[in-house]
Order: C-alpha cells, then sequence, then structure tokens
C-alpha cells in the first residue's frame, strides 16, 4: 500500500511545480508589466504604425495590421520594405474577429489605444503593450528594441538602430540653420502643434534645429487658435493637412495673418502627415530628415 501511495505522489508533485523557462524564453518589461516569449513568432499582427515601422527596419512582414483601412496611411519606404498584409480596422478600434481569423503568434499593442482591450487580445495571442501614440522620439528607439527582442532579432534591432543613430547624426551635418521650426497637422477643424515633447519635435531637435515652443513643455500636441499661432510666430511652418480644406485657409483671410513670418517668406510649407506624425519610427524619422533638407534647401 505504502508503494502505491508513493508512486501516485510521484506522478501528482510534480503538476504542482512551475516548468522551469526554456533557454529560447525571452522577457521583457512593457507598458503592462513582465511578457515572456519564446521562439521566433511568424504570425504578427501590429496595431500601430510605429510597430510595422519597426518590424520593417528588420525586414519582419506583419500577417495583420491596423491600417485605418487605408494601406496608403503607411509611409512608402516601409510598404517597400515588408509584403502586403490583412487590415485588421481601425487602430482606435481594430477588429478582435479579423486578428484572431488571422491565427497570429504575437500582437503588439498601444498602451494608450489598447489598455482596455487587453485581456481580449492577449486571449488571442501574446500580446506586447507598447508606447506608441503619443511617444517620444527617444521612447520610440526604446519600443523598437523591444520590438526587436519580442521578434528574436535583438542583434540586427540593436545594429539597425546604431545605423539610424549615424544616419540622423550625418543629416545632423547638413543643417546650419539657426531659424525656428514648427509643424502641426490641420484640419477644418483647428490646428495642432507638435512640441518638442512630441515625435516629430524630438526628430527636429536630434538634428540640432530650433523649437520655437520651449522644450520644457509637457504636452505633446498643443492645440492652437490664431492668436497663440501670431505668439510663437515660427520662422518656418510645415503643416501636415488632414482634410482639403483647412483652418489655415481661413486664417489666411484674416489681416493679421501678414504679421506671421511664414506669411511674409514663403515658408508655410505643406508635408505629407502620414510622414511627419502618424508613422512614427526610423525609416519615418529619415524620411522626415531627408524632406527637411530639401525643405531647407529652398
Amino acid at each position: 500500500m505504502l508503494k502505491g501511495l508513493l508512486a501516485k505522489l510521484f506522478f501528482v508533485v510534480p503538476l504542482f511545480f512551475t516548468p522551469l523557462a526554456s533557454a529560447d524564453d525571452r522577457t521583457i518589461q512593457d507598458e503592462q508589466g513582465t511578457f515572456t516569449i519564446s521562439g521566433t513568432p511568424q504570425r504578427i499582427v501590429a496595431l500601430e504604425f510605429s510597430f510595422i515601422d519597426a518590424l520593417a527596419a528588420v525586414g519582419v512582414s506583419p500577417v495583420g495590421v491596423a491600417d485605418d483601412k487605408n494601406n496608403e496611411r503607411v509611409i512608402p519606404s516601409v510598404r517597400a520594405a515588408i509584403q502586403p498584409w490583412t487590415s485588421v480596422g481601425m487602430r482606435s478600434q481594430p477588429s478582435l474577429e479579423v486578428i484572431a481569423d488571422l491565427k497570429p503568434d504575437l500582437i503588439i499593442a498601444d498602451a494608450e489605444r489598447h489598455t482596455a482591450v487587453y485581456q481580449d487580445l492577449s486571449r488571442i495571442a501574446p500580446t506586447l503593450l507598447l508606447k506608441s501614440r503619443g511617444e517620444t522620439y527617444a521612447e520610440n528607439l526604446e519600443s523598437a528594441a523591444l520590438v526587436g527582442i519580442a521578434v528574436n532579432k535583438e542583434q540586427e534591432m540593436q545594429a539597425r538602430i546604431a545605423k539610424h543613430k549615424a544616419v540622423m547624426a550625418e543629416y545632423k551635418t547638413h543643417f546650419s540653420n539657426q531659424d525656428t521650426i514648427q509643424f502641426a497637422v490641420i484640419t477644418d477643424k483647428g490646428m495642432w502643434m507638435h512640441g518638442p515633447a512630441s515625435y516629430a519635435g524630438g526628430v527636429i531637435t536630434q538634428l540640432g534645429l530650433n523649437s520655437p515652443i520651449p522644450e520644457q513643455t509637457e504636452k505633446a500636441y498643443l492645440p492652437t487658435s490664431f492668436e497663440q499661432l501670431l505668439k510663437v510666430n515660427p520662422d518656418w511652418l510645415l503643416i501636415g493637412a488632414y482634410s482639403e480644406q483647412t483652418v489655415v485657409d481661413e486664417w489666411q483671410k484674416n489681416p493679421l495673418f501678414k504679421m506671421l513670418k511664414v506669411s511674409q517668406s514663403s515658408r508655410l510649407v505643406e508635408v505629407a502627415p502620414e510622414l511627419w506624425s502618424l508613422n512614427r519610427g526610423m525609416l519615418a524619422a529619415e524620411g522626415i530628415a531627408k524632406n527637411l533638407e530639401e525643405i531647407l534647401a529652398n
């Protein structure tokens, strides 16, 4: 009887032990806590544009992307580096059903947009929760490094980040302009200036260029009235329009518009909001640097 009891215990007790971590396991501190993954994910769903940029930087193609139902919102340099994907809908509200149908083995989600559906996403596949919306340029590089670990390409990602920093340093040597440069997104409803704490603002600073907004301003996106724009009065105003008619069209009719430096020097320049605002990442930043070089050369 004793021998039989010991035999039962031998088989029962191991069930109470936590399995040892595999040598291939990788643990990441993400915005939710501790995230552990093993192996190399083959079917990845990315729920923000910055994550697609990070994947493209190391040649990894996601099977699903929250592309706001428009693949052209992803910048050409990123689209060229990855294979076609299935749209999983809007970034603000991706389709859980479509994501589940793709049978992903990794989902990369945004801490600001997707915390509310994190548990639902985690039931579908391991979900890495990182900063994206409202992130700074430095935070974007940190997130890219974590994406590299998650997709089992840590060394490749570190090498790409090092290359990116060298590319940006080289671009910086091309700029000697001391004018203030401001990027803003505009619609028919209003203008939002991107301050030094925003992604685009961080890229501008990284390139050694000047912002008209104080560096200690913590808010990334600043709702801007015409009076506030007059107060900031940048030497260059780069605008990314999200509608055909915008508030700037109305402001230009105001006699005070002539008080703006950009009205006197043709330095009101329209740029692609997809590049400057939506696609935050290394490929996007290098595209912004190239775009700035072209603009300031004129």
